[in-house]
């Protein structure tokens, strides 16, 4: 009989704010910020999470998050390459787009939001069709990551007048590489590079009227550059010099009060503001001026200059004609810098370092203010209030922090954690703070300060906890009152490790000045005046054990008879609980055990080591059964399962679990030394691990500040297929990376060759296979092998009814059963199966079919075209069919067959279909028309004095501001 296991999987994620790993938005009251592989939306005012982004099975963290001006879709790019289109009111995936090979650091939509761009760290720009689902073309030129995208809409005169479409305009991208490219989208190509600074561009904005461009690189420079739209309406020319024409021109460069990094610039999008963040700590915010301000305070200060020479006149007459005769000379009026209308107007200064930040969009608490939002690398969020401009000269303005949301998580590495005797309560505890969660909820209950935690557990009762910290002291905590209640000094180094008695009668703490202390607990009740209050424990020191070297690990075996001594020296000491006399060395770890447990029966220890390997003794003798290499980098915590309380008496379990620094939990037989599961989660080294006493969940902590809960499922696991599925995953991600390697220009492999020199195409298409993608290629050849097989065999029985070889009682032949089952045709059967492919993922499916199955979807296309089924599905694969494979198409003959009735039909469904939508636009549009009249007649007669152009403005007005009516009783 083949041993089956019960699988476990992940539950629940808690214990994030935001993460650092991407920009964050806000539109004035929620704020979408990045949480590993999810997106979060907070309400910033209560402090309370809304939602979870989270696809199943999707663990990539998010890098980029971007909202398109159709405000409910949000477009979320991935380190894994990918972009999703969320739809904010149903949380759901509306679109993937597969493109890049790399992370995604820059996205943007045009104004309509049905255009996307996006750059990745793989060098490439892709534009996507946001309506039509899929890649238009990929834009090649920079040479390292690109930061920083946007649109640049054409003005108006440089569309050709007879176009009725939208001119598809340009795009500015800034990269690592120092470069600032502009490229035409109307030619796909770029069309101006400029070298914008001496180091990285790590960020670049423009303003809201599009006609500055702001760069900010590496060194602190900020950098403003113009755009010349006359000279872009005019396309590339030659000048007389020869020269081409430049659209981008250097305008200054704007000093900053810090010379950081400046690592993000934001415009408000209708306030005149300039934020800008280059120091790790504080957003700057610019006020921008207009030029009639800046010519009065011109003024201003010429009228003072003015003065003080008056004031020179008493000393002396000839001065005085010379004095006369400069301010007489002076220009009245001197051109407006560029420097003069962006003023330094305060500094927002965060409790932390600043991730990202972004302008609130609605205005909150009127009277002018703005919010500034800012989401700090510590796993926090803050939102702070920009005051508006004053008259008064006294005060100068101060941002003042609104609301901030930290207390769900903590601001470092989750260091420890333990569960309570019933599992309701789980204590986490980081460099500064302990938390107390509600295992059934998720909420964070209690938080409480705390120095270095470094090892932590519950006190019987479950009333108190109890912190080992990294200066030697163990803090006792009541959680009903979430306060500190007694602090021991009790070792003189770090406190690496606690552990109760089974008993319940007293601790054990084990540290890095060699000693090894045991505690008993004192009851003493919480309020000396009422003996009847609730009894606290405090520890009263019994006896020392000195070692020879630092304690890393300490351990009771649950029978109470033995306890277990990790050292610095990589060895493990038993000895016996009660005389403290020496039993067992336990030696052949390289590296120091980092974290032991010994099994319910007693009869395992199992040792976990820096040196990657978890080894498992007898306690009987002390002789080694097994060593695994059981992880890429240290092991840093081991446990053994409990026994679950739902299955009664049975015996105590071997299994046990690993957590170690290759991010990674693992499940292991202690038995059969068998790793039986393997859970992927968490994007950074594992600290911690608690195992549930019913045995039913594991909870893992993280460098990556998030706290997870993996759960026993009621489904059965079994090795061999566990292997497989591993197996089958890395030979399928083989595939897909082997389809997707470029291929390199023949030569540039040579010896002596420059491999960059050979450069490929500006401009390719976007295609990138994945393991969906060659599923789906293979549904689609499945069925049309299914529709052919079915249309032959039909064919035949009729050939041979028509020969007469066949008697007129003889059965048709039988229908497939899946025709069957579906009651469809065949040919409705293989649209089906093609309709069910995603938008985003057809063009890279169709690309697996081989020639000979492109010639049988012709004909199937035929015939949707002549039905008119579906006929955008049928054009778009027609046309990208004949795209690909235009050269064998070409080349043979056996495609002309296909090919005319094929022309023939999809033009008369596609004149059909545009005759229904001119008719049905002609409709609507007459429809708007009627309505235009009747609200301008409406208001005629309200108003008799004013004119129609007069009215038509007033119409158009009233859509954009709203007003407020008196309603009376």
């Amino acid at each position: 009989m083949v041993q089956s296991y019960l699988r476990h999987g992940p539950t629940e994620a808690f214990g994030l704010v935001c993460s650092s790993s991407s920009n964050s938005h806000y539109d004035g009251k929620l704020a979408y910020v990045p949480a590993l592989e999810d997106v979060l939306v907070w309400d910033v005012k209560k402090g309370q999470m809304l939602t979870m982004w989270h696809e199943t099975g999707h663990r990539a963290e998010v890098t980029c998050i971007l909202r398109s001006p159709q405000k409910d879709t949000f477009a979320i790019g991935y380190a894994d390459g990918s972009i999703r289109l969320w739809s904010a009111s149903s949380t759901s995936v509306i679109a993937t787009f597969n493109g890049h090979k790399k992370a995604v650091t820059a996205l943007a939509f045009d104004e309509t939001g049905t255009r996307l761009a996006s750059g990745s760290q793989d060098t490439d720009l892709i534009l996507w069709d946001v309506v039509g689902e899929a890649g238009l073309y990929r834009l090649r030129g920079h040479r390292d990551q690109i930061t920083s995208i946007r649109f640049v809409r054409p003005v108006a005169e440089s569309a050709p007048s007879t176009s009725t479409g939208t001119a598809p305009g340009f795009l500015l991208t800034g990269s690592k590489d120092t470069f600032l490219k502009l490229w035409d989208l109307a030619t796909q190509h770029c069309i101006q590079t400029i070298v914008a600074h001496r180091s990285e561009v790590w960020t670049m904005d423009l303003d809201p009227e599009q006609e500055l461009i702001f760069t900010g690189s590496g060194e602190g420079e900020m950098k403003a550059w113009k755009i010349d739209h006359e000279a872009l309406g005019r396309g590339l020319q030659e000048t007389e010099s020869g020269e081409v024409t430049r659209f981008i021109h250097p305008v200054t460069t704007l000093p900053l009060a810090s010379s950081h990094r400046v690592s993000q610039i934001t415009f408000h999008p209708h306030k005149p503001y300039l934020a800008v963040q280059s120091h790790d700590k504080s957003v700057e915010v610019f006020r921008i001026r207009t030029e009639e301000e800046v010519k009065k305070k011109q003024a201003r200060r010429r009228r003072r200059a003015k003065e003080k020479e008056q004031e020179k006149k008493e000393k002396g007459k000839k001065k005085d004609e010379d004095a006369d005769a400069q301010v007489d000379g002076e220009p009245e009026e001197k051109a407006v810098e560029l420097a003069d209308l962006f003023q330094p107007y305060l500094i927002v200064r965060a409790s932390g370092k600043v991730r990202s930040f972004d302008f609130g969009e609605e205005e909150v608490g009127g009277k002018g203010n703005t919010q500034l939002f800012v989401a700090l690398s510590n796993n926090a969020l803050e939102v702070y209030n920009i005051p508006p401009p004053t008259k008064s000269k006294d005060a100068p303005p101060e941002a003042s922090r609104l609301f901030s949301v930290d207390l769900p998580g903590h601001r470092t590495d989750v260091r420890t954690l333990c569960l309570s005797s019933d599992d309701a309560l789980l204590a986490s505890a980081s460099n500064g703070s302990l938390k107390i969660w509600n295992m059934k909820t998720t909420a964070c209950i209690r938080t409480m300060d705390c120095g270095y935690a470094v090892c932590s557990t519950f006190l019987p009762g479950d009333r108190q906890v109890a912190v080992g910290t990294k200066s030697g002291e163990i803090l006792i905590y009541d959680i009903a009152s979430s306060s500190l209640i007694d602090t021991i000094q009790a070792h003189s180094g770090t406190v690496w490790s606690l552990h109760v008695r089974p008993d319940d009668t007293g601790l054990v703490s084990g540290s890095a000045d060699k000693d090894v202390k045991f505690w008993d607990f004192e009851r003493k009740p919480a309020n000396s005046d009422n003996p009847r209050s609730v009894a606290l424990l405090t520890l009263v020191h019994m006896r020392t054990l000195k070692m020879t070297d630092d304690v890393l690990c300490v351990r009771y075996s649950p029978n109470g008879k033995l306890l277990a001594v990790a050292l610095l020296d990589s060895t493990v000491k038993v000895f016996y609980q009660d005389s403290l006399k020496f039993f067992l060395s336990l030696y052949g770890h390289k590296l120091p055990v980092l974290s032991m447990d010994i099994s319910g029966d007693s009869k395992l220890i199992v040792t976990c080591s820096a040196d990657k390997n978890v080894k498992i003794w007898g306690l009987d003798f002390g002789d080694c059964h097994k060593s695994l290499f059981a992880h890429d980098e240290s092991v840093m915590q081991v446990a053994f399962e409990r026994n679950d309380t739902r299955e009664g008496d049975t015996k105590p379990s071997h299994y046990f679990w690993t957590v170690g620094k290759d991010k990674l939990l693992k499940y292991w037989d202690g038995d059969k030394f068998e790793n039986i599961q393997k859970l992927e989660g968490h994007h950074g080294e594992v600290w911690a691990l608690a195992v549930s006493h019913h045995g039913k969940f594991v909870v893992t902590g993280s460098h990556d500040k998030s706290i997870r809960v993996w759960e026993k499922l009621d489904e059965p696991l079994f090795l061999e297929e566990e292997r497989e599925h591993e197996l089958e995953a890395l030979y399928e991600a083989g595939i897909a990376d082997t389809l997707n390697r470029t291929d390199a220009p023949i030569g540039s492999g040579a010896p002596g060759a420059d491999p960059s020199a050979v450069d490929g195409a500006e401009t390719t298409g976007v295609s990138k296979q994945t393991t969906e993608t060659l599923m789906a290629g293979e549904r689609i050849m499945e069925a049309l092998e299914l529709a052919d097989n079915e249309i032959e065999a039909f064919r035949e029985y009729e050939e041979a009814k028509r020969k007469g070889g066949l008697a007129a009682t003889v059965a048709p032949p039988p229908r497939n059963p899946v025709l069957a089952a579906y009651d469809v045709e065949p040919e409705e059967y293989v649209l089906k199966v093609v309709e069910r492919v995603p938008g985003t993922a057809l063009y890279d499916a169709l690309l697996v079919l081989p020639f000979g199955k492109v010639v049988s979807l012709m004909r199937y296309l035929n015939i949707w075209a002549q039905r008119e089924w579906n006929i955008v599905l049928t054009s778009r694969i027609i046309f990208f069919l004949l795209k690909t494979h235009h050269h064998q198409i070409v080349a043979n003959r056996v495609m002309r067959t296909a090919l005319i009735p094929l022309r023939r039909n999809l033009r008369e469904g596609l004149r059909r279909q545009k005759e229904t939508i001119g008719y049905n636009l002609a409709a609507l549009r007459f429809v708007q028309r009627q309505n235009d009249a009747r609200r301008t007649a409406e208001f005629f007669e309200q108003d008799e004095e004013l004119t129609e152009e007069q009215v038509r403005e007033k119409i158009a007005e009233g859509g954009k501001k709203r007003k407020r009516v008196n309603v009376k009783a």
